[in-house]
């Protein structure tokens, strides 16, 4: 619960009154002020190098550290119902994100109208002085508490679990890929981007002509790389799979064609790329606001999965999921409801998996459920419900009832929470990289940097 504000009225100030505000200024601060003001400076932004030596800056903007003063002024002294007359400033020093910064008011002097003058400061804590000058302000006539409680909230847009990922990738050696029919712009440019990111080597199969065409649409330089002529769709496919099991592609990558025509080859029993576990499809999603990456499985390939498929389904994403570097994912087996309820089926399977995780038969990870999405992601909807679980409002991945949930789901997340998600197949010998025409460069790069480290971590 938020503490009230409450002001000193004009009457009851007296010269001498001082009040201050401590303030982490972090990263998000610094786009939310740039959005709001307009002010694209580089310097300001971070991980940009706005002045051109080689290092990004993050400096916070002066008016951002000088507006930590009127929060001092509008929020302790004299508080709410203050209005500002003047504000001079004189920048002394430079604050960065990450740094906790101190602003203080003292008063200097009471005038006609409610006038009254602050000495103001914004400096370190250990007192290395930011900011200093002089307000003047119209004093509140009255006393007055506000309450905070129901101000709009911001969550900051950018995708940090995404940025990460590349980071892990990126070092890593670039991983030969078998790109299938990349023969439109969007497909093209998606292997492109990632092997100029040094994630992958795409070897690029299918109609040189319209991959050739591709690459005049988006001024992409074909010479560094390896083209096979195959146009038809479903052999280009069987050239995949035929590279993986040669040993020339550790993953493979969907281009412009059916996914139903690569996967056909995939999964077929005679030279396909199956293992002893269902193949499924996982979501890795960057959401803005969440402080962990969530994972949404399956959304694409099991349409009503059984039991046994479901366990296989929860197996591929804790293995994946290690890959990505988390030691022993939570996972939430997702209902309508949390309670085990026969006449809701997957309630009656989330209980299930819950009690084989429990005996060994899914490892690696904590699996709980059913729990319904409220309690499987917020602790206080668990809490509120009584849930006592190492999972509950902690979920990691998401394992919905079936395809048409965990799509509808995925796309939500999507377009309704501005999230960002990395698609890829598990279960086969090597990964499968599915990127859809609707993904931005994020998302492209994310799914092959995703890839990258399931085949080298041999999470595949």
């Amino acid at each position: 619960m938020t503490t009230p504000l409450t002001n000193v009225p004009f009457d009851r100030l007296r010269v001498g009154m001082e009040a201050s505000v401590t303030r982490t200024c972090l990263a998000d601060d610094l786009y939310v002020f740039a959005n709001s003001s307009g002010n694209w400076n580089p310097m300001h932004l971070p991980g940009e190098d706005g002045d051109g030596d080689g290092a990004p800056e993050a400096v916070a903007p002066g008016m951002w550290v000088a507006s930590l003063i009127s929060a001092v002024l509008g929020g302790k002294l004299p508080g709410p119902g203050t209005l500002y007359r003047t504000q001079t400033l004189r920048f002394v020093g430079r604050a960065h994100a990450g740094e906790t910064l101190v602003a203080r008011v003292k008063l200097l002097a009471l005038g006609p109208g409610r006038l009254a003058r602050f000495e103001t400061v914004v400096e370190r804590p250990d007192g290395t002085v930011i900011v200093e000058g002089e307000a003047e302000v119209d004093a509140p006539e009255r006393a007055v508490t506000f309450a905070a409680e129901d101000l709009p909230g911001l969550t900051v847009q950018r995708h940090v679990h995404f940025d990460r990922l590349l980071e892990r990738a990126e070092p890593l050696p670039a991983i030969p890929t078998a790109v299938v029919a990349p023969e439109e712009p969007e497909a093209l440019a998606g292997a492109i981007l990632a092997a100029r990111h040094t994630i992958i080597t795409p070897i690029l199969i299918g109609d040189p002509k319209k991959i050739a065409a591709a690459a005049e649409v988006e001024g992409i330089d074909l010479s560094p790389y390896e083209i096979v002529d195959e146009p038809d769709h479903t052999r280009a496919a069987a050239a995949a799979v035929a590279m993986v099991h040669e040993g020339r592609a550790k993953a493979v990558m969907k281009g412009h064609l059916h996914t139903d025509v690569l996967l056909g080859q995939i999964v077929k029993r005679d030279g396909g790329l199956r293992t002893g576990r269902r193949l499924s499809h996982v979501f890795v999603m960057d959401v803005p606001g969440l402080d962990h990456l969530l994972m949404v499985t399956d959304a694409a390939i099991n349409i009503t999965p059984d039991l046994q498929t479901k366990a296989d389904i929860i197996q591929n994403a804790i293995d994946l999921a290690h890959a990505l570097g988390i030691p022993e994912p939570k996972v939430g087996v997702l209902s309508a409801v949390e309670t085990v309820n026969p006449a809701i089926q997957s309630t009656l399977d989330a209980a299930i998996l819950s009690k084989m995780a429990e005996r060994g038969q899914i490892t690696g990870g904590l699996v709980d459920g059913p729990l319904a999405m409220d309690n499987a992601i917020d602790l206080k909807a668990a809490a509120t419900k009584g849930i006592r679980s190492l999972v509950a409002g902690r979920a990691e991945i998401l394992v919905v009832p079936n395809m048409e949930a965990g799509n509808m789901l995925a796309k939500e997340l999507t377009y309704l929470a501005h999230a960002e998600a990395a698609g890829i197949v598990m279960g086969a010998i090597c990964p499968i990289i599915l990127t859809s025409r609707a993904d931005d460069d994020k998302a492209r790069l994310a799914s092959c940097a995703v890839a990258a480290l399931a085949a080298l971590g041999g999470a595949a």
